[in-house]
């Protein structure tokens, strides 16, 4: 587990990074990492002298098996909240099969496929979620209701899910193999490089620390 800003810490979950935030009351975790890989979260909760229990939310930032994969168990066995965007909720519920590519038709062959879980709390415009200091900012491309979460803290941390990537000290596109729709992606990057946030972390990709909306505007101008 690595600490990216003042109570934010990146964990690696096989090849993804889930991330746990502390906060007044508890902990906050932003996506779960895959399915069956609970003892990472569990670790990086007892690195934070934290447990299970302290988790008071999961804010989701889309329906895809290596971000949703720990919900339905941290949900069991925390109660904590479970958001999500309203778009994306129907294959998160179970209520309608995910719409897999090729690729990720194979690739749940190893990732395995998520629980549904249960989504108390609906995204459906941009704004705060119930989570003192979190604002959601719809962000389609990867998937249609993806969305980002900007933490009012260290200047801003801006949470970008698969909007896009890390890339040492640099932000890059998600690969179009995997994003729904690119011209929307691209305009969701574009979105977030007129936002104010000092550190941006990512599911895939290291987190910039440092100046990362520049970076942002950077690759947007690309």
């Amino acid at each position: 587990m690595r600490q990216v800003a003042d109570g934010v810490f990146e964990i690696s979950i096989a090849f993804v990074h889930a991330h746990l935030v502390v906060v007044d009351d508890g902990v906050v975790l932003v996506d779960t990492g895959l399915p069956r890989r609970s003892a990472k979260i569990e670790q990086a909760l007892h690195e934070a002298r934290r447990t299970v229990g302290d988790i008071r939310a999961v804010l989701l930032t889309h329906w895809h098996a290596d971000h949703t994969g720990g919900a339905a168990e941290v949900h069991r066995r925390s109660g904590a909240r479970i958001v999500a965007h309203a778009i994306d909720v129907p294959v998160i519920i179970g209520a309608v099969p995910a719409p897999l590519t090729a690729l990720q038709k194979v690739s749940k062959l190893f990732t395995g496929v998520p629980e549904p879980v249960a989504v108390d709390e609906v995204v459906s415009a941009d704004g705060p979620v119930p989570v003192p200091g979190f604002t959601a900012v719809h962000t389609p491309g990867h998937t249609d209701g993806h969305v980002s979460y900007l933490l009012d803290r260290d200047g801003g941390v801006l949470f970008a899910g698969d909007a896009a990537g890390g890339a040492g000290t640099k932000v890059r596109r998600t690969p179009r193999l995997m994003t729904a729709d690119a011209t929307a992606a691209d305009a969701s990057v574009a979105r977030l490089a007129q936002l104010r946030f000092e550190v941006a972390v990512f599911g895939h990709g290291g987190a910039v620390t440092t100046a990362a909306a520049d970076r942002f505007r950077e690759l947007a101008a690309r």
